[in-house]
This record gives C-alpha cells, structure tokens and sequence, in this order.
C-alpha cells in the first residue's frame, strides 16, 4: 500500500487547532441528532457475539492512540507483528485478536490520514498473506477522534471487512462482543465524545446479558476512556458513573430498587466478575486496582501508548476515590513519576517546541504597537533622541497606556490567555484562576517592557537606519514572541507540576514520540496473565527497504521491555 509517512501531529499549530475544534463542534451538533450507531443498528439488527471459545487458549494484544507520527506508530506496529516476544524468560505469541481501543488515527478520521497515519505503517509492518490459515482478528472501538466526522470513515475502514495488514476486521458495528475461552468475554463500548451510551447499543448487551452470559463469567472490558481518573481531575466528571451504570445495570442486571441495600447483587448476572477494564484516551500506561468486594480486584489499566504524543504520569493519584462505593490504588505507571517530571521539564524550552503559537503570541504584540503607531504617535514624535533615550521611550509607554485601540487590544490579549485556563483539572481551583489571572498579565508585560527597552536598544545600536516603526514592529513580533513563547512554557510546566492541570497541553507541546506501549494478554486454562510492554525510545531511522508499492521498513532495534511484573488473575 503506497503512504506518506508523516510527522507527529503539531498541536500548536493554529490552523490545526482551528480544523480540530471545528470539527469537534460539528461531530457533536449532528452526533445529537444522527447517531451513526443507530444506523448500524438497523443495517445489522441480527448481528450476536463473535465466538472464539473452541479454542483452548488464546493470545490477545491490546492498543490505543495510535496513528500519529510514523515512527512511533510503526515501532509498536512492528513489535505487534512478531510471532512472539520474550517478555522475563517467557515466549508470548502475537495475539490471536488485536483489539485497538480508541484514537486510531489523528488528527481528525480523513481517510487520508487513515492511509498514511494507521493503514499503511500496519500493512508495511505486517503484510497481508490471503495463505495463511488463521490470521489474527481485529476488534475497534472508536475514541472521540474518529467521531469527529461522525464515524463515516471509521466505519468504511473497520465494519467492512477489510484487513489491516494479515490483521482481519470482523465487526459491523462500533461496538462488539467477543467470547473468548475459558468462560472469557471481551466487551468493546463506544461512548461517542463522552456521551451516554446509545439505546441500541445498551439494548444489545442487554440482550446479550440475558442471553448469553453465564454465573461465573468473566469480563475484559473495553473502553475509550479513562473514567475513573478523569473522574479524579475534576469532580463534575460523571464518566466513572456511567462506566458503573452500564456494568452494575446492563452487564450484571441490578435492579432499580434502590431502597434494597443489596441491589447490586439482585441482577441475573451478579455472579460475573469484570477482571478488567482496558482504556487509552491518555497516552501512557498506567495501572489501578479496584477493590470491587471483600475478595474481589478489578484491574483499571490505561494504555493508550500506541503512537500519539506521550502524556504524562505524575498528575495521577495514589488514592482515587472518585464516586461512591469506588476504591482505586495506584500500582504503576510508564514513564514513571520521577520521569513524567523530567520530561515536563521540556515545557521550558516552549519557544522552542512551539515555533507557529510563538509566532501567534509575537504577531498580538506587533499589532498592538501598529495601534500605537497609528493611533497615539506623530511621525515627528517617533525617533527616540540620543540625548535622553530612556525618557523618550517611557513617552511611548504614556502614549500607549492612553490609547483605546492598545488598551482593547492589550485586554483581549489578557482575557483570551486567561481563558485557555484549566479551570476543572487538579486540586486548586483558586491557585488555577490566581495562576491563569497572573499568566495573562505577564504576556502584557512583555509588551510593555519591549515598547520600553527595544527603542534604548535601537538608539544605541541602529542610530540613522531608515523605516524605524517598520523595524521596531518586527521586533516585537519577534522578540515579544520569543518571550511570551518562554512565559507560555514556564506557565505549563508550573500547572503541571504544581497545581496537576493542563495535562494534555503540556504534554502536546513537546510532541514526544517515546515511552509507548502496548498490552498482551493470554488466557489459559488456568489463568489469566496480562503483560505490559514499553517501548521506552521509538525507533527513529527507519528507511524503506522495498517499493513505494510494497514499503518495507528497517532500522534500528526496537529496545522493548515489561513495565512491571505480569499481573496475574486466577480462574
């Protein structure tokens, strides 16, 4: 398959900025009104389960966030596509079933970034062989990036029954059921943006409650989001509810009597155990377990470390106790704390890692002074005297701050950086607005000190040079950029590190295409083990070895490792 292999998405570039939210805007007016699901549902009203249970055993590999950057995605492509990988002195298989769980391409579901983001890395790394008799199945749910164009392509490409590679779609809907052996199910839910769960779809595991599941079940559970640690950045969140509506009141059938203390257990299914519950949505690895009864654990592992940039890890919570009758201990995370702090220490470099908002920031501050050069100064008034220039220029800060078109431009300015405030994320809403407040007066500042200081420095060095304003104009595009651009990193690194808000722009702004990961599962007869893998550098030099037709990619040693010990859970 011919692609073009592309770079990490740049966050920070306007016109993407712009492109994203549009579409975020639209996805969600006609989501309301023409849920795709809804069609699907209609199309394929006899659709059941997909079976794998004659087998005796099975192999499956889990993955979100992926088709970003094409080294990154395709690192962990490779490694997915290896018959086995020794992980502790222990062969694993390539799974039977790849299940991707959200985000599979970015940064909005154009097919055309569907081919050169997702198909065409996973076809390169794994190439479709019609001989080989039993090509692993894949099993998608969609994240909020897909439905940005209402699921149109994402159907096309994944409830169609077309292959990824020798990796072979099954499904014809968003959603789907898989048993699985050794009394196993895997459930995938689509949440579109966030919201509640669609009638048919909730009528369609309600069916397969009744029906299908037995005492004594157990369940892997897929999910586009992390509920339980939003849930813990901002207590308004009521994902983690609907996450516990759907399993207590779809999956186990508890009863709507609620002045029953033992309600919860009165369903058809209260026997079955949830084991686990697989997420991405935030690109790092990171596990929790849930303490569901007296006996019982719940494993909540987040690994969306598929290819997008990574998030960092040392906002999360040792304890979560997000919502009532909830109990969640943190056990790992990839990076760990320690180096999620460090690498948010790139945030400092901002002006650096954010060339197009540096120039946004820098392009606010010229027009300013373009207000102020044609609306508060006299041409002949313009030139600063060598004689007493620091007094000229604190002219120009009088003229300014007595200026309607600067001081308009100067409170936009303000308000627009207070605005981009994470107000609901972390512990501090005060220190967040008091923060949010002070870092939209320093971007004025840096006006102000380079309207002061860049007309002494011009006088002292650029004396007799034609097209002053002009001059001075690029200056504090320039200038004033570089420094609002380093006041913008400093702002994110502070509220990531010490009030645990703007998660994602802090982590975006760097666009790191290391620590990924992925998860491979394999049930047995007599348990179930679950292997976390890391990839803590993403191969960088890959060069193609075949045609552009068939590529076929080489380059260095993907470096993997087990991000902790297997995490086992006994039948």
């Amino acid at each position: 398959m011919e692609f073009e292999k592309k770079p990490m998405v740049d966050w920070y570039d306007p016109k993407q900025l712009a492109a994203t939210g549009i579409k975020t805007v639209v996805s969600t007016v006609f989501g309301n009104f023409a849920d795709r699901r809804e069609m699907q549902a209609a199309l394929d009203p006899g659709r059941g389960f997909y079976d794998y249970s004659e087998r005796t055993d099975i192999w499956l590999d889990y993955i979100s966030d992926l088709g970003d950057g094409f080294n990154a995605t395709y690192s962990v492509a490779h490694l997915l596509a290896k018959d086995q990988l020794e992980l502790g002195g222990i062969q694993t298989k390539r799974g039977n079933i790849l299940i991707m769980g959200g985000d599979e391409v970015y940064p909005t579901p154009e097919m055309e970034e569907y081919r050169n983001r997702l198909q065409g890395p996973y076809h390169a790394a794994f190439p479709k062989n019609n001989a080989d008799p039993d090509p692993p199945g894949l099993f998608v749910i969609p994240g909020n990036h897909d439905w940005y164009d209402g699921l149109t392509n994402f159907l096309k490409v994944f409830c169609q029954n077309r292959s990824l590679g020798n990796w072979r779609t099954k499904q014809s809907r968003s959603y789907f059921a898989v048993k699985l052996p050794n009394n196993y199910w895997l459930i995938g839910i689509d949440i579109q943006l966030n919201a509640d769960i669609d009638v048919p779809q909730l009528n369609y595991f309600q069916n397969l409650a009744e029906k299908e599941l037995k005492a004594k079940d157990k369940i892997i559970l897929a999910t586009a989001e992390p509920a339980w640690v939003y849930e813990s950045f901002d207590e308004s969140n009521s994902s983690n509810k609907r996450l516990k509506f759907f399993i207590n009141r779809i999956l186990k059938g508890e009863t709507e009597d609620k002045t029953d203390p033992e309600c919860y257990y009165r369903g058809k299914n209260k026997d079955i155990e949830i084991t686990t519950i697989l997420t991405g949505d935030l690109h790092h690895y990171s596990r929790y377990e849930e303490k569901v009864g007296p006996k019982e654990t719940r494993q909540l592992i987040t690994a969306g470390g598929g290819g997008a940039f990574m998030h960092t890890t040392h906002s999360l919570k040792e304890k979560i106790n997000p919502s009532e009758g909830f109990d969640a201990s943190f056990k790992k995370a990839f990076p760990s704390k320690n180096e999620s702090l460090s690498l948010n220490n790139k945030n400092l470099l901002f002006f650096i890692h954010g060339p197009w908002m540096v120039l946004i920031l820098g392009l606010v501050h010229a027009l300013s002074f373009y207000f102020l050069l044609i609306g508060g100064i006299q041409t002949e008034n313009f030139y600063i005297t060598n004689s007493n220039p620091s007094g000229s220029a604190l002219d120009l800060f009088d003229i300014a701050i007595l200026t309607p078109s600067v001081i308009l431009s100067n409170l936009t300015f303000c308000l627009g950086i207070y605005m981009f405030t994470d107000f609901k994320s972390g512990n501090h809403k005060t220190a967040n607005k008091i923060t949010g407040a002070v870092h939209g007066l320093s971007h004025i500042l840096v006006f102000y000190l380079c309207l002061v200081y860049l007309p002494i420095f011009n006088t002292a060095n650029l004396a007799g040079l034609p097209f002053q304003g002009l001059i001075l104009f690029i200056e504090m595009w320039v200038i004033g950029g570089l420094l609002s651009g380093f006041i913008f990193g400093i702002y994110l690194w502070f509220s990531s590190r010490f009030l645990n808000n703007h998660i994602t722009e802090a982590s975006s702004s760097f666009k790191g295409e290391d620590f990924k990961n992925f998860i491979r599962i394999h049930i047995s007869a007599k348990e179930t083990t679950i292997y976390p893998i890391g990839i803590r550098n993403a191969v960088k030099n890959w060069k193609n070895v075949g045609d552009e037709k068939n590529p076929r990619f080489e380059g260095d040693e993907i470096k993997y490792e087990l991000i902790e010990e297997p995490i086992q859970i006994p039948h």
